[in-house]
């Protein structure tokens, strides 16, 4: 039997609009689709002919969620199906992409790229903060937030650059502001968070570097963590105010 091909797709940060042409007509001719929890119900019902799969992690589960994932591939493209992997944001953006592509690469699958709109960059700048603004920032990061990550990072590298984008951020808001402050960057800077970004359910949080350093700012996951001198742009870009906003 002729083997099947695994295309590792990004879904986008929710609003199937933001899909590439290319991912959306992948997803039309689908077969099996193992997706991650964050991908959004509207870009799912795009594969409709496909048997989807949710490959979601759980706390403390990962690694046994991951090979899990990691076999369901291999099993239905050596069955010959056209599979997708689809993963919200970018594949290739703390998605462990890169992993799953290897893992298959050394069984042999055929694998295919396609990159997807970055949660990082698309969640801010639509919620009018961009990353990067003429007189304002010249150079922004994106930081992986959890504990597996953030426990091992230097945040000295970090606390002096013009923007932070933050993913995976949220339970960890209070170390991550803690550090940053502890290394310089000033504790009156603004910060926003942008819950479910993209979707009929966002919800932007600003406040400053030191309440939520001082635990002050509620926000729920997922959202995107962004530090730095353009959220004060927000209110200049955004004509409107939106329902459930708040400074903190």
């Amino acid at each position: 039997m002729e083997k099947g091909k695994v295309f590792l797709v990004g879904a986008g940060p929710g609003d199937p609009e933001l899909l590439t042409v290319k991912a959306l007509r992948i997803l039309e001719h689908a077969e099996v689709v193992v997706h991650d929890r964050l991908v959004s119900a509207g870009v799912l019902r795009l594969a409709a002919r496909a048997l989807l799969i949710d490959g979601g992690k759980r706390q403390g589960e990962q690694e046994r969620i991951q090979d899990e994932i990691n076999e369901l591939l291999v099993h239905y493209a050596q069955a010959g199906r056209k599979v997708v992997r689809l993963k919200a944001g970018d594949p290739m953006i703390f998605a462990r992409g890169a992993e799953e592509w290897e893992h298959l690469v050394r069984h042999g699958i055929e694998v295919e790229v396609v990159p997807g709109v970055s949660s990082a960059l698309a969640v801010p700048s639509l919620a009018g903060i961009p990353p990067t603004c003429r007189g304002v920032a010249a150079s922004f990061a994106v930081i992986a937030g959890h504990r597996e990550n953030f426990m091992r990072t230097d945040w000295s590298l970090y606390a002096q650059l013009d923007t932070l984008v933050i993913l995976m951020g949220v339970d960890n808001r209070e170390y991550i502001a803690e550090n940053l402050i502890r290394h310089g960057r000033s504790a009156s800077q603004p910060v926003a968070f942008i819950e479910n970004g993209t979707t009929p359910g966002e919800r932007v949080i600003e406040a400053t570097l030191s309440a939520v350093a001082a635990g002050q700012v509620d926000v729920e996951s997922p959202a995107v963590f962004v530090i730095g001198e353009v959220v004060r742009l927000r209110r200049r870009l955004r004509s409107r105010q939106f329902a459930g906003e708040r400074v903190a």
